[in-house]
């Protein structure tokens, strides 16, 4: 049986949409017909590639002129809604890097289109393609309720990365940004409703916006007594220490990830480093009459460590399957949106100053 060949777009070239075009372009089962971007982006990756695609400027001229099965968006988060739509209404599948939007009611619009035109869509949640968060979250559902689940991604970025966030900062804080992910993981590990939440920020430079902040941190507070906070920094003045915080506890004992590598290098300005885990250390809580612990620490050690280019394959390798063997994306796509949702209302939380309530 010949293989399905999905032809796809790839808008944006920066980051994230280089590592998926490279992922298309090494991967079988998918034909890059073009590449977009208004900036040299696009050439310096097509060399990257071979120097064989073709390039446009223009995101709309690309998609009528290459008819494309599927569309990667990896552009700003304010370009989602109408580029995921336009990509819909022509009749293509839609890869979109999170957050799925802008806000709530533009990410249900594009999840309404994709409903109404019977496509795909997949969100870019990586952490949902690592076997180790995975991992850890199957672990900490072990540890009784309520969990308190503390994580932090704090980026010392310079050079091109200081770049990179100030562009995202024209458009969102650093804890809706990233905090989608792990807003989603702490989700995950509860299974139970937010009630509300609370967060603090503040804008350390002058090179954004001055309603913005680039430092926040975030609480979420669960109907089922669970609560958990996410810390989230970008720039030069950024502090290396506890840059990389991923733990979770309850009345059973904790787990959490080590990443020994990643802290010892101190590198918490590269993207690899987020993703690295290394081992889970697991903790159990148990006592005997003098309250010593009657269970020593285990170490899960991970052999299934994929870099950082290996999970954009994961990822892309699930839309292709999403694509040939007809998923049902609902839950996923509902998912994006109640990320989103909470990563706004603190988002709101750290502007008034005030307890948001879900």
């Amino acid at each position: 049986m010949m293989q399905q060949v999905i032809k796809i777009l790839v808008v944006g070239c920066g980051n994230m949409g280089a590592s998926h075009a490279k992922a298309y372009h090494d991967l079988d089962g998918f034909q890059i017909v073009g590449l977009v971007a208004r900036g040299e982006s696009k050439s310096k990756l097509n060399e990257q590639l071979g120097g064989s695609y073709k390039l446009f400027e223009s995101y709309e001229d690309a998609l009528q002129e290459t008819k494309p099965d599927a569309v990667c968006i990896a552009t700003y988060p304010d370009t989602h809604k109408a580029y995921a739509i336009k990509a819909f209404q022509a009749g293509a599948h839609v890869f979109i890097e999170k957050p799925l939007a802008e806000d709530v009611i533009s990410a249900q619009e594009v999840v309404d289109a994709a409903v109404k035109y019977d496509k795909k869509l997949v969100v870019g949640y990586i952490l949902r393609y690592h076997p180790s968060w995975v991992k850890f979250i199957e672990i900490a559902k072990t540890m009784g309720k309520p969990l308190v689940m503390r994580m932090n991604l704090n980026q010392q970025s310079h050079g091109y990365m200081w770049d990179v966030h100030k562009n995202l900062m024209a458009s969102l804080s650093p804890i809706v940004d990233c905090g989608v992910h792990y807003i989603d993981v702490m989700c995950q590990m509860v299974g139970a409703k937010p009630l509300y939440v609370s967060a603090i920020g503040a804008r350390l430079t002058d090179e954004i916006p001055a309603w913005n902040y680039n430092y926040g941190q975030l609480q979420l507070h669960f109907e089922d007594g669970s609560v958990g906070w996410y810390e989230a920094g970008w720039g030069p003045m950024v502090s290396q220490n506890a840059f990389f915080v991923k733990d979770v506890f309850g009345p059973k004992g904790a787990v959490s990830i080590v990443a020994n590598k990643a802290s010892n290098e101190g590198k918490s300005d590269s993207v690899a480093s987020h993703t690295q885990t290394e081992s889970l250390r697991v903790h159990y809580a148990d006592l005997d009459a003098t309250n010593e612990f009657t269970k020593v620490d285990e170490w899960v050690n991970l052999s299934d460590e994929p870099d950082h280019q290996e999970l954009c394959n994961r990822e892309q390798l699930f839309f292709q399957q999403a694509i040939v063997d007809n998923l049902d994306l609902s839950d996923s796509m509902e998912d994006a949106i109640n990320s989103l949702r909470i990563a706004l209302a603190c988002d709101e939380a750290v502007k008034t100053r005030q307890m948001i309530k879900l």
